[in-house]
């Protein structure tokens, strides 16, 4: 199974018994007083959702619960009582979908290859584009048997600020934002603390890697905007957003193109943003 699989081959496996499909979407809602509020999106999962899918939620019981910083990734341990009470488990494949913006999926991804797990593949086009072209929809809440998870913790895969602070000035690792153009130059959309990005970082926004119906660009154009940013001149790549999601986009995305020395700043601008000791800076 590609790392990337089209709505053609899920519709052609859907059925295969060793296959676990998963909504991964969640909703961020805005909230001055907290910045933005997490909600599960598992009304718009019975709603309609791939037939056979379960529903992943990524807030609740795939985050760090023993901190404020959201959407930490859990120890191995939690990972895994998780994984297995989804069903997934030696032997099995699982295929991640989100209804909204892509990354949803690929942090869950991620999150299964920081802990060993290598057989697991994101829909291309997700929900929109199984929809869009009138595929089966099932609703109502639907699961997979339990089964046995075993974590092989992985290390490299998530860092922390320090990791960061030594890469700002080391020519062997580029920092790269995932967070829109606006965003990295701090005009515009959410901040993070402090408007603008961690200093020395460049700027390939995941949500500029899709198309409107959330299909993948073309690998050679994604290469090209990599390249362009200077993302691909060095050998290492450290990737930070807001929370640690759309950074996941990032990693997808390189992992395609063949890049493996890829670590994502977990807490991120949650983190890095409201610390004045930590450099950041604006414009382009």
């Amino acid at each position: 199974m590609d790392l990337l699989v089209t709505t053609d081959w899920l519709a052609a496996h859907l059925h295969d018994p060793d296959l676990r499909v998963f909504d991964c979407s969640v909703r961020l809602v805005p909230d001055p007083a907290v910045q933005y509020r997490v909600e599960d999106c598992r009304v718009e999962y019975r709603a309609s959702h791939v037939p056979g899918a379960g529903y992943i939620d990524l807030h609740n019981e795939l985050s760090d619960k023993g901190t404020q910083l959201r959407f930490m990734a859990p120890t191995p341990e939690a990972f895994a009582r998780a994984m297995s009470a989804y069903g997934v488990g030696d032997g099995t494949r699982v295929v991640l979908y989100a209804k909204s913006t892509w990354y949803w999926a690929t942090r869950v991804w991620w999150m299964l290859r920081a802990n060993g797990f290598d057989n697991a593949a994101v829909l291309d086009g997700g929900w929109k584009k199984w929809e869009a072209e009138g595929r089966p929809v099932a609703t109502g809440d639907e699961s997979y048997p339990p089964a046995h998870f075993t974590a092989h913790p992985r290390d490299g895969y998530f860092c922390g600020k320090n990791a960061v602070l030594a890469a700002i000035d080391d020519p062997s690792t580029k920092i790269v934002n995932a967070l829109t153009p606006d965003q990295h130059a701090g005009t515009g959309g959410t901040t993070f603390g402090r408007p603008g990005h961690i200093r020395n970082s460049v700027n390939v926004s995941s949500k500029d890697l899709v198309d409107a119906n959330n299909v993948l660009l073309p690998l050679d154009e994604i290469r090209r905007r990599c390249d362009a940013a200077g993302v691909l001149a060095a050998p290492r790549s450290l990737l930070y957003c807001g929370g640690g999601i759309s950074a996941t986009g990032n990693a997808f995305a390189l992992t395609l193109l063949g890049r493996d020395d890829i670590t994502v700043y977990d807490a991120s601008l949650n983190e890095w943003g409201p610390d004045e000791t930590l450099p950041m800076e604006r414009g382009g």
